[in-house]
């Protein structure tokens, strides 16, 4: 993410493409870390990846939570409603189902907002939609893991970069925001990521901070509220970040921290905090206390995060601080769902699969930053064969509308390397991977009966540039279809824009 206007022109949606040289030492170890383990079968994979995150350690392994109030809570509950939507069959395309299968002339068939089956042959009542699918391809609904659409609006300019909603960059440590609080539901942006295929996002705070505050799951259907697109009972998550971005916000203001130790400090003083509060809870509900803590929003966060309420994603770009930031985890008991960005993530695999966290990562932006000039294109690729969750996000309103040609690029790279990634297991990084990294994987993220109905009908090929998307479902209902208007969804802003003018 470009926070900077100052540094607009190093904004990696500004830069060109350049390819890096790796040192034959580098090569060579990650090819001998991440190479062979691709030539084991796709069940082998599986079992060195474990069980996803929400099953692996519930909330009680890291406190008493059961005991306690509910640090997570949602005092603005989800308003979220389907669209309306029919019984859909789709017959005879080419389906990947987000569980590594590839269906030649398949169907799936669509029931009150559900997935009710997908293979040869289906059968559907009278009064059911029919489409032709025939020479198109189906996937599961696309999930971008991060974005900052509504808080980082578009149309924005070099100033508004300063003075967007994205960051609360008042303090090194504002775990008490919520990035819902910043959305504003008339982002144009939301409607180019459903025309991209992108059925659910997580918008995130920015990453100018140690903790930047929660993060919030969203729907992707027009509304006039942020709760009207709250994904119900999606878990919260807390952004925090490591590595330039903390240091150059605050350092380069000459407050703390200045340095990467000290970054690292403030963080650990944090979670100290933290601990001191959940015990003070833990001695109130046990009833040693009278009263109750004086409530503080910031260590509320903290401590939804230590008793494994709260999903933790970090911002972390170079080895030796996504290492370091899994030290820390594990000196305070914490668990971290994702490391985002990860562009050396490459250089340790082994610590990703190891730990069981995944990697969200861009085939580009290298080199837009010194902590950047490492990256690869093939990391999604090493982390793929080493057997990590890898998964692509946006970070970017651009990027956010081609989720799929970011996973293209980045497998390509992979075969070039030598690894073997067909479709059905690339289309993993925007469907079933990312739906983990939220805890919404029995729900969303493959098209398996009994999941929502989130659908994406392409025209071809979704890893070819030549193919686009024509028909959009969440739960169900067509959100999107590029062969109606009337179901292209257009923000407030846009309206009675030159370009939404009838041209005589």
């Amino acid at each position: 993410m470009c926070h900077d206007a100052r540094a607009a022109s190093s904004c990696p949606e500004t830069l060109r493409s350049r390819r890096h040289h790796i040192g034959a030492g580098l090569l060579a170890l990650a090819l001998a870390t991440t190479i062979a383990p691709a030539l084991g079968s796709a069940a082998d994979r599986d079992e060195r990846r474990g069980p996803p995150p929400g099953e692996r350690r519930g909330p009680g392994e890291h406190g008493p939570a059961q005991a306690l109030r509910d640090f997570a809570s949602q005092p603005y509950p989800s308003t979220y409603r389907p669209l309306p939507r029919r019984d859909t069959l789709i017959f005879g395309a080419t389906v990947l189902d987000g569980t590594g299968r590839r269906l030649d002339g398949a169907d799936v068939l669509l029931r009150d907002g559900l997935v009710v089956a997908v293979g040869a042959g289906l059968t559907a009542p009278d009064g059911t939609v029919r489409i032709d699918g025939k020479g198109r391809w189906v996937t599961p609904g696309i999930i971008d893991p991060h974005t900052h659409l509504g808080n980082f609006p578009t149309p924005y300019t070099g100033e508004d970069a300063h003075h967007s909603d994205v960051n609360e960059d008042s303090d090194p440590n504002t775990a008490q925001v919520w990035a819902q609080h910043s959305i504003n539901v008339q982002d144009p942006g939301f409607a180019r990521a459903l025309a991209g295929g992108v059925t659910t996002l997580q918008v995130m705070p920015g990453s100018t901070n140690l903790f930047g505050g929660r993060t919030i799951v969203l729907r992707n259907v027009p509304a006039r509220t942020v709760q009207g697109m709250t994904f119900p009972d999606a878990p919260f998550g807390l952004k925090m970040a490591c590595g330039e971005n903390v240091v150059h916000a605050y350092g380069d203001a000459g407050r703390f921290p200045v340095s990467r130790m000290g970054a690292v400090a403030g963080q650990r003083e944090a979670w100290i905090a933290a601990r001191k509060y959940l015990r003070e809870w833990q001695r109130y509900a046990d009833g040693d206390e009278r009263r109750p803590p004086e409530q503080d929003l910031k260590l509320d966060t903290l401590a939804g995060v230590l008793t494994g309420a709260i999903r933790v994603h970090a911002h972390c770009y170079r080895a030796d601080d996504i290492a370091q930031l899994f030290d820390m985890a594990h000196e305070f008991g914490f668990r971290i769902t994702a490391i985002h960005h990860a562009s050396e993530a490459y250089k340790v695999p082994d610590l990703f699969v190891k730990e069981d966290v995944c990697a969200a990562v861009w085939p580009d932006w290298w080199g837009y930053k010194r902590e950047a000039y490492d990256g690869i294109r093939e990391n999604a690729a090493y982390l793929e064969a080493a057997g990590a969750c890898v998964a692509m996000h946006s970070d970017s309103n651009v990027t956010g509308q081609r989720l799929n040609v970011e996973a293209a690029k980045a497998a390509a790279a992979g075969r070039r390397a030598g690894i073997e990634l067909p479709p059905e297991r690339v289309i993993e990084w925007i469907t079933r991977n990312p739906a983990r990294m939220l805890g919404l994987e029995s729900r969303i993220g493959t098209l398996e009966p009994g999941k929502l109905a989130d659908v994406v009908l392409w025209s071809g090929d979704p890893f070819s540039v030549y193919s686009h998307v024509d028909q959009v479902y969440v739960d169900g209902a067509l959100a999107f279809d590029r062969n109606d208007p009337t179901r292209q969804p257009t923000s407030d802003f846009e309206l009675g824009q030159p370009s939404q003018e009838t041209q005589p």
